[in-house]
């Protein structure tokens, strides 16, 4: 289904010439130099091609021939490669020198295999330049420093069509392509029909954390994981254009500018449509919102507008909610990618899902330059120790995001971790009360406002309140600004065993109310109390997160209004 998917996709790119998606027998590669020859083959310059906008210059993604898969072993690429291929030169030790000379000279003899004969100029200059060409040279070419080690290509002085571009090189490299050498026929799992099956598939690049030079999806490199007498991906037989398609399609997902590319924990997460719609745009804004320049801050008014019009009223007009929509997760794993999660659906019922997500967790917010929509990396940071991304579980955001997908419930886990990050910094944030509030209407069913409910008699709503208001007597009373507040010392203990803390924190106020003179708030403590019988020995892991909550909630109703000119205060940090 995923490769099929993806297929598919490779297919509605390669009919907009728009997206530069690479035909058959090329790849989307970072290209950083080229050596600019004469006609007779001699060394003119180097051309820096680096995209040079950002501080450190960032290589130029070219579509040139495909590259073979590399293990340990010499294969040399056709008409760009390394420094090492190109010109026998890589930069590493000198001990490499020698496999320097053997890549040099299986490039050299791949390019007069192909181009022998081949009535073109460039190829016949390329062919002049490779046999007269000395790796002693290297050293003294324009930008050698930079360019050692990295990728190159090549054209004519004056030129703008590089060599690889040129028809009849073109030509010679689908030729080569049209006898494959150790592909056999067979039935693909993925069309059904016989084709000539792909032995090896293309690199995988792209997935935060795998290796630089790429992964597979399929992938069979030891006896154990064979069968039948079938080695490597004859296991799994996926024709020639299909692998090509496939991993094409994939790999332009995760290019570098991708805007259909959001990381959620451990897994590279990637999206598309089965049609042209508006929501492949905002679906990576929803998951991973606009910066804070011109031009990202008029997204993030558009991507409002748009969640805002999901959520509170019905499908837009402009959407075609039957259009087939599909989500993939990846996640390194050695030299293999795993599949972390997959999920085929369509626009409709994903927009459905996000809906409900939302609604769910929608509380209140503290301050009003907070989100309006957290995305999921932000929610799962309140998770993770230190507030380091690195640091989430990535069971967790896998767990996560299925629930988000298919409506079901958000894992328990995802509970205990925020509030396990609450009694571990006592910090109490409009992000950990919307994680919190998801997770007790979603899984528990439990009826919880936006804002301050004081119809609600729930005993950890309750004591939460209660909680707030002892807190805020107690600022009230100080002359000076308190660098720790009773929220410090007694949150954690406070939440799971009341019975412990509150008679304490009650007898505390009463010396606060006399200080400050604040009657009023010897009522609202009074007010609270009635509606509770006795302090429990114990709360729970759901009521702890209802205490939050109605701390929360009693906290922000506080800088709502002035109850008093004595309480006249800003909001806390």
């Amino acid at each position: 289904m995923i490769l099929t998917a993806l297929k598919q996709y490779y297919d509605r790119l390669n009919t907009d010439p728009d997206k530069g998606i690479p035909v058959f027998g090329f790849s989307r590669e970072k290209i950083d130099f080229a050596i600019v020859l004469n006609k007779d083959g001699g060394y003119v310059d180097t051309a820096d091609l680096r995209d040079k906008q950002d501080k450190k210059p960032r290589s130029r993604e070219m579509n040139v021939p495909q590259s073979p898969k590399r293990t340990v072993g010499i294969a040399p690429n056709f008409m760009w490669d390394n420094t090492g291929y190109v010109l026998g030169v890589d930069g590493k030790e000198k001990k490499d020198a020698l496999r320097g000379r053997k890549q040099f000279e299986a490039f050299r003899q791949f390019h007069h295999e192909l181009g022998d004969g081949l009535n073109d100029e460039a190829m016949q200059a390329l062919l002049k330049f490779l046999d007269s060409w000395d790796a002693a040279r290297a050293a003294a070419l324009r930008y050698w420093d930079d360019m050692i080690g990295k990728n190159v290509v090549f054209k004519f002085d004056g030129a703008m069509e590089y060599f690889h571009d040129r028809p009849a090189i073109r030509e010679a490299w689908a030729r080569h392509l049209a006898q494959p050498e150790n592909e056999g026929k067979g039935i693909c799992l993925v069309t059904g029909e016989e084709s000539a099956i792909a032995r090896l598939h293309p690199s995988i690049k792209g997935v935060r954390d795998a290796q630089s030079s790429g992964a597979a999806i399929v992938s069979f490199n030891l006896d154990a994981f064979c069968s039948y007498g079938k080695e490597q991906n004859f296991n799994a037989p996926v024709g020639v254009p299909v692998t090509f398609a496939y991993t094409t399609a994939l790999n332009y997902l995760l290019r570098y500018d991708s805007k259909q590319r959001v990381q959620i924990g451990d897994a590279t997460t990637v999206f598309w449509a089965a049609q042209t719609t508006p929501v492949e745009d905002f679906f990576g804004q929803i998951l991973d919102p606009p910066g804070e320049s011109d031009a990202e801050i008029g997204q993030a008014v558009a991507l409002k507008d748009f969640l805002d019009a999901i959520t509170k009223v019905h499908m837009p007009n402009d959407i075609d909610g039957s259009v087939p929509f599909f989500i993939l997760g990846l996640a390194p794993n050695a030299s293999r990618l795993s599949v972390r999660f997959w999920y085929a659906s369509t626009v409709a019922d994903i927009l459905g899902k996000m809906k409900k997500h939302f609604a769910h967790l929608r509380i209140e917010k503290q301050f009003d330059s907070e989100f309006d929509y957290p995305p999921l990396w932000r929610l799962l940071k309140e998770t993770a120790v230190q507030g380091e991304t690195k640091n989430i579980s990535p069971l967790l955001a896998g767990e996560v995001m299925r629930a988000i997908l298919i409506g079901g419930n958000y894992p328990e886990s995802l509970l205990s971790a925020v509030i396990g990050r609450i009694r571990a910094g006592s910090e109490i944030s409009y992000l950990r009360a919307y994680i919190i509030k998801g997770v007790l209407v979603r899984n528990h069913q439990r009826e919880i406002t936006m804002t301050l409910d004081k119809n609600n008699t729930n005993i950890g709503y309750l004591l939460g309140r209660l909680f707030a208001v002892l807190e805020k007597t107690q600022r009230e009373a100080a002359d000076v600004e308190l660098k720790a507040t009773i929220r410090d010392r007694f949150f954690s203990s406070a939440s799971a065993t009341p019975r412990a803390v509150f008679p304490l924190l009650l007898r505390l106020a009463q010396h606060h109310i006399q200080k400050a003179d604040a009657g009023f708030r010897d009522k609202q403590i009074e007010e609270i109390m009635q509606a509770i019988c006795e302090f429990p020995a114990h709360l729970s892991l759901k009521d702890q997160g209802m205490f939050t909550i109605g701390y929360y909630h009693q906290r922000n109703d506080f800088y709502k209004k002035n109850e008093s000119p004595k309480t006249q205060v800003s909001k806390e940090e």
